[in-house]
């Protein structure tokens, strides 16, 4: 079917839109068909304007208008959505996409919307030849794909398989927008209010998983880090990071999807590098008591109403200043089957999630505008796009290696 686009940038009035619609322009093949869409004509013509195209095709949807949503996806090849909270705003455009045969990519960090999508979705979107990748930025590329090299990396040495596996993250600098504060609070909403049957519980760490029976852990186990400990190689502290639940739900669905490439024996956790000593441990115990307490002042009524004084409200974000001191680098450690010890980076010196992130999602549309999808339904980055996604990557300046050390 010929569509009249190859991607459109689904909520490119918002912040997040508006920087992944300039990666695209700077990014994207000659000839690459991009069209900005959201509710408001106006705003989506003045955002044209301040990317300093103004020619740029605008198509008019509402994330509630099913019709417009079925039109749109109809006149496309990929729908890049920015559009969330995800669980609020989310489910009708990937229906819309699953039906029509076009890809999707967001940036979703929210485990319940993504498995009402795996459930919804994956079915439909396999019949009409869609892939739908959710998680296509900080959340969850650089864990999902870490994993994958690190998988690739021992088999092709004759290391064997992934037994225990961390994610470290090593450094990270970077700001956070309203929208992904408001995500937050909904994710918190929906599960405290929510109806789940304990496979779609959000602390499940197979929650995403397509065969959560044949998963090697019993139900209710979590194979994170809880509090603190001493980080693989470095013997350094550790904190709990506070993407790790997600991350982790995604990196095992795709070993899942991907027939256990990993291993029956994959255990996979992640972890926030604090450094050693004292100052280390000082460090860790403060994480460890900020996160649950950030979370906390977003599920109590009265510290909300003061939380949301204090934080950027949907729309706004770090300053171009900010996001220019962003960088991030992470090291998957793992043990294998054959007694020997993988380690593989991802680093980046952008602003993970932001200018990196428009980066990761922008190619992952590409990929799929270009027919590089590796499946079709509901799947991952690592899954969905594989070592050739990772590939892409590095061309765009992204450090991704992987190498194998003595046990």
């Amino acid at each position: 079917m010929d569509r009249d686009f190859d991607i459109i940038v689904f909520g490119a009035t918002g912040y997040v839109g508006r920087l992944i619609a300039a990666e695209l322009l700077r990014s994207a093949p000659e000839g690459t068909r991009l069209a900005l869409a959201g509710r408001d004509d106006s705003r989506l013509r003045q955002a044209a304007q301040g990317l300093g195209h103004p020619q740029l095709p605008v198509v008019v949807a509402d994330a509630f208008d099913a019709q417009a949503l079925s039109r749109m996806a109809a006149r496309t090849t990929v729908v890049v959505s920015t559009v969330g909270p995800y669980v609020k705003y989310g489910m009708a455009t990937a229906g819309a996409c699953a039906a029509a045969g076009t890809h999707y990519v967001d940036l979703n960090g929210e485990v319940l919307f993504a498995r009402d999508v795996i459930d919804a979705f994956d079915r439909p979107a396999r019949s009409s030849g869609a892939t739908l990748v959710t998680a296509c930025g900080f959340d969850s590329v650089p864990s999902d794909l870490g994993v994958l090299v690190a998988a690739t990396t021992a088999r092709e040495a004759g290391a064997g398989e992934l037994l225990g596996t961390t994610m470290h993250l090593r450094s990270f600098s970077g700001g956070m927008s309203g929208g992904t504060i408001d995500a937050l609070r909904t994710q918190i909403d929906a599960s405290r209010h929510g109806v789940r049957t304990p496979g779609r519980s959000s602390s499940d760490p197979y929650a995403l998983s397509p065969d959560r029976d044949a998963e090697p852990e019993p139900r209710g186990r979590r194979n994170s880090v809880i509090w603190l400990e001493t980080s693989g190689d470095t013997r350094a502290f550790a904190a709990p990071f506070f993407m790790a639940r997600y991350n982790e739900q995604v990196v095992r669905r795709s070993n899942a999807l991907l027939g256990w490439a990993y291993g029956r024996g994959f255990r996979y956790r992640e972890a926030q590098d604090t450094g050693k000593g004292a100052k280390g441990l000082v460090k860790a115990l403060g994480i460890g008591a900020a996160l649950p307490a950030f979370v906390i002042s977003l599920a109590t009524p009265g510290l909300r109403q003061v939380a949301d004084r204090l934080l950027p409200a949907p729309g706004q974000g770090p300053s171009e200043e900010s996001r220019a001191n962003g960088h991030f680098t992470i090291e998957v450690h793992a043990d294998t089957t054959g007694g020997q010890r993988v380690v593989a980076t991802v680093a980046d010196e952008r602003d993970p999630g932001y200018e990196g992130t428009a980066v990761m999602i922008g190619e992952a549309a590409l990929a799929l505008a270009a027919g590089q999808g590796l499946t079709t339904g509901v799947s991952t980055p690592a899954a969905a796009l594989g070592l050739p996604y990772a590939q892409r990557l590095r061309e765009r300046g992204f450090t991704i290696t992987g190498a194998v050390s003595p046990g």
